[in-house]
């Protein structure tokens, strides 16, 4: 398994700027599973890449601080310190609410990472939650103000912040109104390819600038005949969407 990643990254690297490594499929396979996520992190650190977990955590504020240590940090034993993934970024149920986010926020900060929170997810049955009005408007505007209140935790020089939303590629007659409300965040756009997602349709998630949001295309690259090929068509489009985006501001 991490000797198929390490030739997909070997491909495809060129045209990217992430790794999204899907904690799901490499958790399944035990412990053995976790040394091959630790290789292909290592892998896509080498080709010049930041590592994005990709595996939606959240809990209650102690739960959630261990995650933090898994994801960001380090683990003192008696032995020692046991370090984590050492992940640039990951992605975060918010859910359970801001004091769930909170140990996991800190953590990024002081490990120089950025977090990804779900507000508007790719899949069908996304509307069946987030969609649901609220005093504040749908469920999904509500979470996106959460993490705005957020966003100086995070904050860079360029004026972009490290707290970051996950909004679905597939419904981008959201992404207008979600960059209004959180101006700073970097977007993680996923649904592009095996989903139905369309590069060309996601420009108002660039309102901010070229830098302010990172398309995912896991299915239609990693499984291409030339995964190269594959990213580097990716990578055009989204260029175009991006120029298209940065020059509405």
């Amino acid at each position: 398994m991490a000797a198929w990643c390490e030739r997909v990254l070997a491909a495809a690297a060129p045209a990217c700027v992430a790794a999204k490594l899907q904690l799901a499929c490499f958790e399944r396979l035990g412990a053995p599973g976790w040394a091959a996520l630790a290789r292909v992190a290592r892998a896509a650190r080498e080709h010049g890449l930041l590592v994005i977990a990709d595996g939606k955590r959240g809990d209650v504020p102690v739960s959630a601080r261990a995650y933090a240590q898994a994801l960001f940090g380090t683990t003192s034993t008696p032995w020692g310190k046991v370090s984590g993934l050492d992940a640039d970024a990951a992605t975060l149920n918010p859910i359970l609410g801001g004091d769930a986010l909170e140990p996991l926020i800190e953590s990024a900060a002081a490990a120089g990472a950025g977090v990804f929170a779900l507000v508007r997810t790719s899949n069908p049955g996304a509307a069946d939650l987030f969609d649901l009005p609220t005093d504040q408007g749908p469920l999904h505007e509500r979470v996106a103000r959460l993490l705005d209140a957020r966003a100086d935790a995070l904050a860079g020089a360029s004026g972009l912040s490290g707290v970051g939303a996950v909004v679905g590629a597939t419904e981008p007659r959201h992404l207008a109104r979600l960059r209004e409300l959180m101006p700073r965040s970097i977007f993680l756009l996923p649904g592009v390819g095996a989903q139905g997602g369309r590069a060309e349709e996601l420009a108002d998630a660039f309102a901010a600038g070229p830098a302010s949001a990172i398309v995912t295309a896991s299915r239609s690259v990693a499984g291409a005949p030339d995964p190269g090929a594959a990213a580097e068509r990716l990578r055009e489009g989204v260029w175009e969407a991006a120029c298209r985006g940065s020059s509405r501001r």
